[in-house]
């Protein structure tokens, strides 16, 4: 009875040693599935903005012509005026102020457009005529409104900064006051012309991020604007100046509708789907 026992033992103990190798071959440990990278969330960039700005300028007077009329003894008929030109001997303008505003839009992170229009305040112009027998001291003021229209090009973005060149194409109204005229205290007054006039301009700058919304902008605008007729007959005249060229720094903000690109994208949290495994 015991070795019949014995036996059964010995048995059903050789047969789990076969089967346990056949169980470890069929099985296969549940692989652990890692979550993916984050997500970055993409943004449309661009959009609309608008801009208000705040300068200083000063303008190169680049000369001025005027008529004056004498008596042509030789005249068939007798003496009678005859035109002639004269030039100022030197002008200057003084600096003056300006405000600005506009709208444009971002078109991609690196190209914008605006419409612009400036207004420059008061500047006083100082002049000097004369002839064989006198010397005149000449006084004026101009106001001028710049219409422009403009393209830039972003260079890129560092730290929130992002430096800029640009273009524009327009025309200004320039305003003069009257032409005060003084020969030996005595006054003379030429009242003064406002016209219409081919202007352009060339930028360069940087803009800053204070929010993903508001960018300050500062930077340099050379301006060019074509000649034009300045003053009135009265005794001498009409007179033309030769237009200005003029440097202005700038400083405003801009206010960006759409993203500026000034906030980073950002991460989306990705949950994964739960694993169930037997």
């Amino acid at each position: 009875m015991f070795n019949l026992a014995r036996k059964a033992f010995i048995a059903l103990m050789a047969t789990a040693g076969l089967a346990a190798p056949a169980l470890a071959a069929d099985y296969i440990p549940p692989v652990e599935e890692l979550p993916p990278p984050p997500v970055v969330e993409s943004v449309d960039f661009g959009g609309w903005y608008i801009r208000g700005d705040i300068g200083y300028h000063k303008s190169k007077f680049r000369g001025a012509d005027y008529i004056t009329y004498g008596v042509d003894p030789c005249a068939p008929c007798g003496p009678e005026p005859v035109p002639g030109s004269n030039s100022f001997d030197f002008g200057k303008m003084k600096g003056a102020f300006s405000l600005g505003g506009g709208v444009g839009y971002q078109v991609n992170q690196y190209f914008r457009t605006d419409l612009t229009v400036d207004y420059w305040f008061k500047s006083k112009f100082n002049g000097q005529t004369s002839d064989l027998t006198s010397v005149s001291v000449d006084t004026s003021s101009a106001t001028t409104l710049l219409l422009l229209a403009n393209a830039y090009a972003d260079l890129g973005t560092w730290h929130g900064i992002t430096p800029y060149v640009g273009a524009g194409i327009g025309g200004a109204h320039v305003k003069w006051d009257n032409l005060r005229n003084t020969i030996d205290g005595v006054d003379t007054f030429h009242k003064g012309s406002k016209n219409w006039r081919f202007a352009y301009a060339l930028m360069a700058g940087a803009s800053y991020c204070l929010t993903n919304n508001v960018i300050l902008d500062a930077g340099y605008r050379f301006s060019h604007i074509d000649g034009g007729r300045m003053f009135e007959l009265n005794g001498a005249g009409p007179g033309f100046d030769k237009g200005f060229n003029t440097h202005e720094v700038r400083g405003g903000l801009r206010y960006q509708f759409g993203n500026s690109g000034c906030a980073e994208p950002q991460a989306v949290a990705y949950e994964p789907e739960p694993i169930y495994t037997k």
